[in-house]
């Protein structure tokens, strides 16, 4: 093939991918909903694969920690093989669905806590390993693969199940099925995210200020949440003590910061369930 025939062929494929995930819609919509409500019940999201698939799951784990300002051990990712695995495969290590086991028991699983189970064939025994545990202790096992009626969907209480078909490259899934992967992940976690209050209309309003260019996008938020300019959003940010949340509020019903931070804890750090109540009470600001 020419290499333009190629790209297209490569295009042509992974244009497969979106309307793959559509048929699974309802299924991503049923384990946000589920493992939202264990996330604010204080549980974690646990992502386990091995290879690719567990190199995707890490990525979505460290990525929203800055995005959302939420701890670091609120999402957690376990690939198969220990964080070396990320950079060079371990021979071995995606075989054991002991070892998934031992690496849940590590982080002292839970009946709140969240796990996803990702392969792309549904067969990879880390993954099942991971999610026959969870099953065990009660969490929430979630299965992200890329065939139908996978045996890692069997031990999924949620099945997600984007059948995108073969590789250009025969076998090679971190093409095709790797980006299905992300996609779902990306639709998942932004949507616990989203139930955990973490977005106010399209902002990422708990994001973390912790250099310039981030006091910036804070200080942009806040004003274009509020109405007021961007002096007053900063002086604003400070006196929330940095948190963006607090400020909305707030600038939208006049309360100090202690009085702001308290409502939102009322309300699960949802801003708009806190400024409905403050409305029906108070009229609109």
């Amino acid at each position: 093939m020419t290499t333009p025939d190629l790209v297209a062929l490569i295009n042509a494929e992974d244009a497969k991918i979106a309307p793959a995930i559509a048929k699974e819609n309802s299924h991503i919509a049923a384990a946000i909903d589920a493992a939202g409500q264990r996330y604010n019940r204080g549980g974690r999201l646990i992502y386990a694969g091995a290879g690719t698939s567990g190199r995707l799951g890490v990525l979505d784990a460290a990525e929203l920690v800055p995005t959302y300002g939420i701890p670091p051990e609120r999402a957690v990712g376990l690939i198969a093989g220990g964080m070396s695995a990320m950079f060079k495969s371990v021979e071995g290590a995606e075989d054991s669905a002991k070892l998934a086991e031992h690496d849940l028991k590590r982080l002292n699983l839970n009946a709140n806590d969240t796990v996803i189970g990702i392969a792309a064939s549904g067969r990879t025994p880390y993954a099942i390993g991971a999610l026959a545990f969870a099953q065990q202790t009660k969490a929430l096992a979630i299965s992200v693969a890329c065939v139908p009626d996978s045996v890692l969907a069997q031990h999924a209480d949620i099945a997600i199940a984007p059948v995108v078909g073969p590789e250009v490259i025969t076998g090679s899934t971190r093409m095709k099925a790797g980006t299905a992967q992300k996609m779902v992940l990306n639709m998942l976690s932004t949507g616990v995210m989203i139930r955990a209050g973490k977005v106010f209309e399209n902002l990422m309003v708990d994001v973390l200020p912790t250099n310039a260019k981030l006091v910036d996008r804070a200080e942009r938020i806040i004003a274009a949440t509020t109405g007021v300019d961007q002096i007053q959003a900063a002086t604003l940010l400070k006196a929330a003590g940095h948190k963006v949340p607090v400020a909305i509020v707030m600038a939208k019903t006049e309360l100090d910061a202690a009085d702001a931070t308290q409502v939102l804890a009322d309300h699960d750090g949802v801003i708009s369930a806190v400024l409905a109540a403050w409305e029906a009470e108070h009229g609109h600001k």
